[in-house]
């Protein structure tokens, strides 16, 4: 695998919502490396985070979401190629822009003091005002109080005013008895930080010392950062320049000057702190921001070149989503019928898409449709142009799904659950669909399934997640055949390929954990028959089983003590072949 192209590169990703008044944790720091042309499968149950997962690669999290750490680096040559004419409107603006960043550039010098008065500010302010450890029990108990009142006013919603008039005035005087005491807490700390900042105030003896030290540490400041600035700096901040004018350049005119001014004040702000901008990765976190950071690489007959590093997880805007979803990476959904508009005709739902993002025209658009629908395999393709979707059967409206999906010839496409709504019948048509097409368009497949069978089918690799993370990562085979994780073991177990007559079903008792909380120790831990003491006390770390499988468990550590995998699982292989009558083959 090594010496595949890595295509989606996946580093420290966590994901989170706003969910009532609390916020729930969705995915927790996920790392994964997606390599091209491969297919790769995101296993677990519902709720475990697979489709939040793919729909950070695409822009689609729910308004409610956001990511708060963590990277999403797209490998796109297309797309990350920039350039910029340089005429004298440019060569004005890099001018222009690179004198500003040296005005500020000696701001370097006096990192060191900055720290100590920003830090010397911090500890009068959190005097005045309340500690760390006071604000987050305040922030808690509001949360709890807001969360409480939420869920009864939506209980309350539920109550019929004709039968039901008493539990709707209690609920009533519940929910005023609640913001009695949301009030009563907004109070109460609001008379806290006022009895500290009296006390500040009070303190002469703090306050005194308090001026002394800030005065002395402004006169070295000011001493340090009046120094001038040296050459290898000026050609730093020149280079900054064109990388500011090379980021800002895809936008409209106004957004342009948004963007180089946040820019400056970004770079202002990192000069202050001492951040090391000749350093690549620095000055890509300082523009990530604020917009898609653009390396600058070299001036050539009257342009500018540059790299654009396509961080998808940060300053993605519209216009950016436009040039990335649907043109490099596409989705396939679980239910046709909700992806396609009832009330456009088929061919024109492809056309549309092919004409918006291709450029083409109306003709060569419906030329391109039929061929389309052709290679899913829609018989009689140019006639069927013009039906609408009612007239099509479930499968092939999957079918039509899929020639949308690739009609701009994606370089990842997202199968979520393409195959639940269908009949066992049509899902292997359309798993061997995806995978014929695979070889003719050479996308990577990124299939997000709960049913094991359907991966064995199509999938390299896999990764299996739980309560958001990935618990087990491995070529197909060897998540399959050598399993290594208690949630693997637990769902190869309730394949019902494996059961046998009479024998009652395998089931995983329990449910996965509440994201809302904070998890300590192995998120499965619950649920495990094979749980230890330091899976209720340690996350696990990611445990090497081979070059190419991993697990996130503490039986692989060599101090645990050695446990077998579960007998209904411990034959997979001649289980399989007994289960199909493959055993004289």
């Amino acid at each position: 695998m090594d010496d595949r192209k890595k295509i989606l590169s996946v580093k420290d990703l966590e994901v989170k919502f706003h969910v009532r008044g609390r916020v729930l944790t969705a995915i927790r720091g996920i790392s994964l490396d997606i390599y091209e042309n491969e297919s790769i499968a995101i296993v677990g149950e519902s709720g475990s985070g697979k489709s939040v997962f793919t729909k950070t690669f695409a822009g689609m999290l729910d308004s409610n979401g956001f990511i708060p750490n963590g990277d999403i680096y797209f490998d796109d040559d297309e797309l990350s190629d920039t350039w910029v004419k340089l005429d004298s409107g440019v060569q004005s603006k890099i001018e222009q822009l690179a004198g500003q960043l040296d005005s500020f550039g000696n701001l370097t010098s006096g990192a060191e003091i900055w720290k100590q008065m920003q830090e010397l500010e911090r500890e009068k302010t959190q005097r005045a005002t309340l500690s760390a450890e006071q604000e987050a029990e305040f922030d808690r108990q509001m949360n709890d109080l807001v969360y409480r009142r939420t869920e009864e006013s939506n209980l309350k919603q539920t109550f019929d005013p004709k039968k039901e008039k008493d539990q709707i005035r209690q609920s009533t005087e519940r929910i005023k008895a609640f913001d009695a005491e949301i009030k009563a807490l907004e109070q109460k700390k609001a008379q806290t930080i006022k009895e500290h900042k009296a006390a500040v105030e009070k303190d002469t003896a703090y306050l005194a010392d308090f001026n002394q030290k800030m005065s002395a540490l402004k006169s070295q400041y000011s001493a340090e950062t009046s120094k001038p600035i040296s050459e290898e700096q000026k050609d730093l901040n020149r280079v900054i320049a064109k990388e500011m004018v090379l980021s800002a350049s895809r936008y409209p005119r106004r957004r342009y000057r948004r963007i180089t001014g946040d820019l400056l004040k970004a770079c202002r702000a990192a000069m202050e702190r001492g951040d090391d901008l000749s350093d690549t990765s620095v000055r890509s976190a300082t523009f990530d921001k604020h917009v898609l950071y653009v390396k600058y690489l070299e001036e050539t007959e009257g342009k500018l070149h540059g790299s654009c590093v396509l961080n998808l997880a940060r300053s993605v805007s519209a216009e950016d989503w436009t040039h990335i979803r649907g043109t490099r990476i596409a989705t396939v959904f679980q239910d046709p019928m909700t992806s396609l508009n009832p009330v456009i005709t088929i061919g024109k739902q492809i056309s549309s898409v092919i004409m918006k993002h291709q450029g083409c025209s109306e003709v060569e658009a419906r030329q391109r449709a039929i061929d389309l629908m052709y290679k899913v395999g829609i018989p009689n393709a140019a006639d069927r142009y013009d039906d609408y979707p009612f007239q099509y059967s479930g499968g092939m409206r999957q079918r039509i799904v899929i020639a949308i999906a690739l009609s701009c010839q994606p370089r990842i496409l997202i199968c979520d659950e393409p195959t639940t709504a269908l009949d066992v019948t049509i899902q292997a048509q359309i798993l061997q669909l995806l995978k014929d097409l695979q070889k003719e368009y050479h996308y990577t497949i990124v299939f997000i399934t709960h049913d094991l069978g359907v991966v064995a089918n199509i999938a390299d690799r896999v990764a299996v997640l739980y309560a958001g993370q990935i618990i087990e990562l491995g070529n197909v085979e060897e998540v399959f055949y050598d399993p290594q994780h208690p949630y693997t073991w637990a769902l190869l177990s309730a394949l019902p390929q494996f059961a046998e007559k009479g024998v009652k079903l395998y089931s995983i008792t329990g449910t996965p954990p509440s994201l809302y909380n904070k998890i300590v120790g192995d998120a499965f831990a619950p649920r495990n028959p094979y749980c230890m003491k330091i899976d209720t006390l340690e996350e696990p770390p990611l445990f090497q089983v081979t070059e190419t499988h991993f697990a996130k468990t503490w039986l692989l550590d060599p101090r645990s003590p050695k446990v077998e995998k579960p007998e209904i699982i411990r034959d997979i292989h001649g289980k399989l072949m007994k289960t199909y009558h493959l055993d004289g083959v």
